[in-house]
């Protein structure tokens, strides 16, 4: 499935956060938060021409941007047929949760004795009321965004740029995931009520329960993905055609 022009996305609108010193980092930044949002689905080859006309940049450049991507995993390179947006296998959502769960739990672990600063767990306000928004407005798109930031915001409160940078690829590699199942709202409607509950015990300083129910949480999203993604996959290889391609 060739990228069209109507499947840019507007990535035409990008370019000014390219400012003057283009480069192919900048790329890979604007290409991975596309590729998280849903706007280049798994199984969607990449067509240099277009995104590089969109993006204003160089063949090299872009060339240089879809080989970080493809070392952060969220890009292959198929020989004689193009750049191409990965596929998960179910061995990779598990791992994925396995790393979520040591990183996410040990930073939740390890935060500081209160009292902490005014405004510390605003981040993670924010993200679950965006949640919670977006539900009565049946924007599942939007739920799992907002459930994408309030756990980038929880890795965040460890104030550390390498965790930060670690579970920014983690989370964009696992919306590959969550973009081929075709019940969103089934796979997210139930955690909105969990992170509030997380909030709150992390509001009246209670870490060790805030961390039992993380590690529940993760543990039971787990399941409830392998589950719906691992159907998807063996009914996608009864089939001919691409492994797996997301819905529509």
């Amino acid at each position: 499935m060739a990228t069209t022009d109507s499947g840019l996305g507007g990535l035409a609108e990008d370019r000014a956060l390219l400012g003057r010193t283009s480069t192919a980092e900048r790329v890979a930044d604007i290409l991975r938060t596309r590729i998280a949002e849903g706007f280049f689905p798994p199984g969607e080859r990449l067509a240099e021409d277009a995104i590089g006309k969109a993006l204003g940049v160089s063949r090299n450049t872009l060339r240089e941007a879809f080989r970080l991507l493809t070392h952060e995993r969220l890009l292959v390179h198929e020989l004689n047929r193009g750049v191409f947006v990965r596929v998960l296998a179910v061995e990779d959502v598990t791992d994925i949760y396995r790393t979520r769960r040591l990183v996410e739990c040990a930073v939740v672990r390890t935060l500081a004795e209160p009292p902490h600063p005014p405004g510390w767990l605003d981040g993670l306000d924010a993200a679950v009321s965006a949640g919670e928004q977006a539900a009565r407005e049946s924007d599942w798109r939007g739920v799992s965004t907002a459930n994408i930031h309030f756990h980038r915001e929880l890795v965040g409160l460890a104030g550390s740029v390498r965790t930060d940078e670690l579970m920014r690829g983690v989370l964009a590699e696992l919306r590959l995931a969550f973009h081929v199942v075709d019940d969103p709202r089934r796979l997210h409607q139930p955690y909105l009520v969990r992170n509030r509950q997380i909030l709150e015990a992390l509001r009246a300083g209670e870490r060790e329960k805030a961390e039992l129910l993380l590690a529940d949480y993760l543990d039971d999203s787990r399941a409830q993905l392998v589950q719906a993604y691992g159907k998807l996959v063996a009914e996608a290889a009864s089939r001919p055609g691409p492994p797996l391609r997301a819905p529509g």
